[in-house]
């Protein structure tokens, strides 16, 4: 039997990409478990990210809308795999 994880969505959230498709702020990833900069940032390893923010149209990861660009913004972008297309494989149930 397949266990069940209750998270909370924002409603206006867009619906989850497929996985490999590029991320559109869905958030869903990031509300079941934190990255690795997220687990330091966040001090757990299950739950939502404290870094992850809605900015009013979707979710955005709060550790890189601080530091875009120059090498720390790189290091973050790497770190939290941007650019790498959805890599979650849950799909959220209810509002599609």
């Amino acid at each position: 039997m397949p266990s069940t994880r209750v998270i909370e969505i924002h409603p206006d959230a867009p619906p989850k990409p497929a996985p490999g498709s590029p991320c559109n702020g869905c958030g869903v990833c990031c509300l079941v478990e934190p990255c690795p900069l997220g687990m330091l940032l966040s001090r757990r390893l299950r739950g939502a990210c404290a870094a992850l923010r809605w900015d009013g149209s979707r979710y955005i990861c709060g550790a890189l809308a601080a530091r875009p660009g120059g090498l720390r913004g790189w290091l973050v972008r790497r770190w939290i795999a941007a650019g790498a297309g959805c890599d979650c494989s849950l799909q959220p149930e209810g509002k599609q």
